[in-house]
């Protein structure tokens, strides 16, 4: 199964909880394109990892994959066990939801092999405990995202529409990037019905932003020479950062014209990682 990259198209701060945790409105969509989960009955849990950025990651109980399978065993009070592969395409700790994506996927990637079926309601808690963008993932629609992660409201169907991913492989920790923002919190900022086309998504995008933007600068200043390198390609409708980076993206109408920016991008900086996908329903 495609565990899709996750992709904050705009992404308020709104506030600050009593713990620590800031909250958020975002609006959230996935790529067709991103990380690869595969099982297959086993007699306990195993996993192994391989793909280009699997190399950086521990196949170790504390992975979240691992995590999720066992977390799913012990709701459903499953026996058996499972053989799990994760092919990493997804560049570490870049911005997209690599590691929730995989937990997600892994979760209804084993409740199809091993034919339960968990609590909704249940199910999303545990979701929520592994992570805060875990329950969107699983979701796997475009959704407005509130409070930490938890609160998700459908956004309704959103127009075909082409994005390019690129990132300079240098990694934004998301606590770094927290720790570095300062400044006012913003308003939630979702829209009334969803956009007709691509330029009219663009267009509403433009008067919303990214409150990370400026502070994963701070922590990675190469993440504004790749807004800049992807505002520049030809027919880019808009240039952004997802969530605390150091991925950035840009909207495009079509896949021929998000693909020749893709192979511009390539072309200027071989040594940045670039896809061009579909943005899923």
């Amino acid at each position: 199964m495609l565990a899709r990259a996750k992709v904050n198209l705009y992404l308020h701060v709104t506030g600050k909880r009593a713990d620590g945790y800031h909250l958020l409105d975002s609006l959230i969509v996935f790529a067709e394109t991103g990380d690869e989960i595969a099982v297959r009955a086993g007699d306990d849990l195993s996993l192994t990892i391989d793909g280009p950025f699997g190399a950086g990651l521990d196949a170790g109980p504390s992975n979240l994959v691992l995590r999720a399978a066992e977390g799913l065993r012990t709701l459903t009070g499953v026996k058996k066990g499972a053989a799990i592969r994760l092919t990493k395409n997804l560049p570490i700790a870049s911005g997209i939801g690599g590691g929730s994506a995989d937990a997600a996927t892994t979760l209804l990637a084993l409740i199809d092999l091993w034919q339960v079926k968990p609590d909704r309601t249940a199910l999303y808690a545990l979701a929520e405990k592994l992570g805060a963008d875990v329950p969107v993932c699983l979701d796997g629609h475009p959704s407005f995202v509130g409070g930490i992660g938890e609160d998700i409201q459908p956004a309704g169907d959103l127009p075909t529409t082409h994005i390019l991913l690129v990132n300079p492989l240098v990694e934004t920790p998301t606590p770094a990037v927290f720790k570095a923002r300062s400044g006012d919190f913003s308003p939630a900022a979702r829209w009334a019905q969803p956009p007709k086309s691509s330029r009219e998504l663009a267009g509403f995008l433009a008067t919303r932003k990214n409150d990370l933007t400026a502070p994963a600068i701070v922590v990675a200043p190469i993440v504004a020479d790749v807004l800049s390198a992807i505002a520049e390609t030809k027919d880019c409708l808009l240039s952004r950062l997802s969530g605390s980076g150091a991925t950035c993206f840009g909207i495009f109408e079509t896949a021929a014209t998000a693909e020749a920016a893709r192979q511009h991008i390539k072309s200027h900086y071989p040594n940045w990682w670039a896809v061009a996908a579909k943005i899923a329903g």
